[in-house]
């Protein structure tokens, strides 16, 4: 199994990318924290991995506040005994829309949660890895951050700030053995998906972005998990500051 024995975070992890990136890594021997707004729902991803046999535990956070995101690798150490891999895969985007019909409140929530989380993730983490010889971070950023399209242009100034500082990080802390990725999805089958698109979620609408993609079909959430987990194994050892686009093509 990749990650035996590893000890990871992943924030967002009750639904959608989060959910499957979160049962993957119990697949790989990992303990897993879910963190996420949804606490109930949280708590029952963090149950069904437990009923496999796994160890996890589910947590309340806002990723964007240093108070909870401080209890959330306090409670991590106690209760599974350890921190090795940390996923900010938490994110929000305002509805797809012209740039100038974007509110403040819509640019400031997004760019509170997709980035803010990021400060506060290495506020937290990056302390802790340093001090026990290393460590390992992998953000789910968005092709749109490499590639942005119309109607999301806020959404993905966010997620090239992302990808940027997946960078900045990982030369800096390199010589910590601190490695720090990104997964850059194209749009994905989750409960975001019709925000996205910026209409409703239907057969004809999926076609029309189905079209841009090569090989046919969306981004799946075990697409997303399978690239994290590869990221956060000791098989990615040599690995530090790729942005893997899990795209279908869409960025070549």
């Amino acid at each position: 199994m990749q990650l035996q024995d590893k000890v990871a975070i992943v924030t967002g992890g009750a639904s959608g990318f989060g959910a499957a990136i979160a049962r993957r890594f119990a697949q790989e021997g990992a303990a897993v924290m879910i963190a996420d707004l949804n606490a109930d729902l949280a708590a029952r991803v963090a149950a069904d991995i437990r009923d496999s046999g796994a160890r996890a535990a589910a947590m309340r956070c806002d990723v964007a506040s240093e108070s909870d995101f401080r209890a959330l690798v306090a409670q991590t150490r106690r209760e599974l005994d350890g921190l090795h891999v940390m996923v900010n895969n938490a994110g929000i985007t305002h509805r797809n829309k012209p740039a100038l019909e974007v509110g403040e409140d819509e640019f400031d929530r997004v760019y509170r949660v997709n980035l803010k989380s990021l400060y506060w993730s290495a506020q937290c983490v990056i302390p802790g890895f340093i001090e026990q010889g290393g460590g390992c971070i992998v953000n789910v950023a968005s092709t749109t951050g490499v590639r942005p399209g119309p109607g999301l242009t806020w959404y993905s100034g966010s997620k090239a700030a992302m990808i940027n500082l997946t960078k900045g990080l990982a030369l800096e802390f390199a010589r910590a053995n601190v490695r720090v990725n990104a997964v850059n999805p194209m749009i994905g089958e989750t409960a975001m998906l019709g925000d996205f698109m910026g209409m409703e979620d239907t057969p004809a609408n999926r076609e029309r972005f189905l079209a841009r993609i090569p090989l046919g079909r969306f981004t799946r959430p075990s697409d997303v998990a399978s690239a994290a987990a590869f990221l956060a194994s000791d098989e990615a050892s040599y690995l530090t500051g790729v942005c893997l686009d899990v795209d279908g093509g869409r960025n070549i």
